[in-house]
């Protein structure tokens, strides 16, 4: 499948630090993420240092455990963060050699934070394949006004 680059941006009330953290922090992260769940919970097990493995995970509307396997490509705090998508977690066992798993990566989710006057703007590029632009193109302008809620509170 061919894959194409989404392209997501918002400018949030907040210095680029407190968006970082508001963005990236579990509880936090849990709340504006449940906009890509149907089940609404989202988290993530590992950290964002550079090179670390993470799993972003979400329980299905049957209660099975799906998901992402990742690594952390790039981390420059505050900054930028590159999110390299590895395979998929199918009721709960990690994937990364089957043909669905190929299907999703290597794949690309990158995470920009610019600042300007007190304000930040978030710029999200994402890697996909055209099945699942649809719902990206949905979940991702109602997350990312969730972050922004959050944030500016």
């Amino acid at each position: 499948m061919r894959k194409q680059t989404l392209h997501f941006s918002i400018t949030i009330d907040a210095p680029k630090d407190k968006v970082w953290d508001t963005m990236l922090q579990d509880a936090t992260y849990r709340q504006w993420t449940a906009a890509f769940n149907p089940s609404g919970s989202s988290w993530y097990e590992g950290d964002w240092t550079q090179g670390s493995k993470i799993l972003f995970l979400g329980a299905g509307e049957n209660g099975e455990l799906g998901g992402m396997v990742s690594r952390i490509k790039e981390a420059r705090p505050h900054d930028f963060v590159s999110i390299e998508h590895l395979g998929v977690v199918q009721d709960g066992h990690e994937d990364t050699t089957s043909e669905l798993a190929k299907q999703f990566a290597p794949a690309l989710e990158n995470y920009t934070f610019i600042e300007r006057n007190g304000a930040t703007e978030v710029q999200v590029d994402m890697d996909t394949v055209e099945e699942h632009r649809e719902m990206f193109e949905t979940s991702w302008p109602k997350a990312l006004q969730r972050l922004k809620e959050i944030a500016e509170q």
